[in-house]
């Protein structure tokens, strides 16, 4: 009896495992990781994209795109489902190999939605990598009452007149690419020896400079700290906002042009995540939400009935088509990188 007992009990024993192991493991938290700068997409899109697919966003967010690299590089993609950046620093990317995704355009049924003529560019030439999010210009905007002249271009940056004056973005590319423009070289140059008459030029410019600032150039203009400014397209908008008597100047020596696309990591841990997240923005109704908010030209052709009037008619967002005609890209200068950021440090220090 003892015997059939302690059968009995083992039995029991033995039971108890095999019970837990036929319960279902728990399924692992559905997240997609988005990396880009801060705000740059609308919360309440992220927040509907979490309630229709379970997927939740975890932000990260970098301040330049030379920081989104180094940080990509590092965590060798491993950290990252989808990522944000800019059009010259995807080129570099692309590149270094081993970056990034292609994309499997077959799980993106609003492919299709992409305005074609934001594709095909120098950056991802067969469109394998990328999706265009947003495109703009940067341009100049300023107080005339305070300035006391007309500002046609941006040599008249350099007018002594000016001193203590002007935000410009904290973009050393973008900076050092207007100086090159007053010299009429290209954005891209690469000659050293024009490089250093940039260099000379652009440090004559620094009694001039209030503040630089990347992220709210605007407000140091709209509470008129300073009276001049050279921003981004959403910045000049909101600069406006803030003092409707601002004017907006398209620069005579030439306009700058870019492109923000997302791209997925080669290594994102959550591909699939990614997929669903990259169709769900380039719905026409989403990238409409997200385009009337980040205010910079829309990329989905889809959103076109949905954008609304006040987007449509904006004449700072919506830069007249013949002027753009002759715009230049930001693109990857090589080893001449070294040149560009030796001469924004040197800036800034002074």
């Amino acid at each position: 009896m003892k015997k059939t007992i302690a059968v009995m009990a083992a039995l029991l024993l033995a039971a108890v495992p095999l019970a837990g192991c036929s319960q279902k493991p728990e399924e692992p938290e559905k997240v997609v990781n988005l990396f880009t700068w801060d705000t740059y997409f609308p919360q309440d899109v992220l927040d509907d994209f979490t309630a229709e697919t379970g997927i939740k966003v975890n932000y990260a967010n970098f301040g330049t795109n030379e920081e989104m690299l180094t940080k990509l590089e590092a965590a060798k993609g491993g950290e990252y489902d989808i990522v944000l950046a800019s059009d010259y620093i995807i080129d570099i990317a692309r590149k270094k190999g081993g970056l990034l995704e292609e994309l499997d355009k077959s799980r993106i049924p609003n492919y299709g939605n992409i305005d074609p003529s934001f594709q095909s560019q120098y950056y991802d030439p067969d469109n394998l990598y990328t999706i265009p999010y947003a495109a703009g210009t940067p341009l100049i905007v300023y107080d005339r009452e305070a300035v006391g002249f007309e500002i046609k271009g941006y040599e008249d940056f350099w007018n002594p007149a000016l001193r203590d004056s002007i935000v410009m973005m904290d973009d050393g590319r973008n900076v050092i690419g207007i100086t090159l423009k007053t010299m009429g070289e290209s954005f891209n140059t690469t000659d050293e020896a024009v490089l250093e008459q940039a260099r000379q030029k652009l440090m004559e410019l620094k009694p001039n400079i209030r503040a630089l600032s990347y992220d709210n150039p605007q407000g140091v203009v709209g509470s008129g700290e300073a009276s001049v400014g050279y921003m981004f397209t959403p910045q000049v908008l909101a600069a406006l906002e803030a003092k409707p008597s601002l004017e907006v100047v398209y620069p005579e020596e030439g306009l700058g042009f870019g492109i923000d696309n997302i791209f997925v990591p080669k290594n994102a841990p959550h591909k699939d995540s990614a997929y669903e997240f990259i169709n769900f923005i380039l719905d026409g109704e989403v990238g409409a939400r997200i385009s009337s908010q980040v205010l910079y030209l829309c990329a989905n052709r889809a959103a076109e009935p949905f954008l609304p009037e006040s987007y449509k008619n904006n004449k700072s967002l919506h830069v007249p088509s013949e002027l753009l005609e002759d715009a230049e890209f930001i693109e990857d200068v090589g080893e001449a990188t070294a040149i560009y950021d030796r001469i924004w440090t040197e800036f800034g220090q002074q």
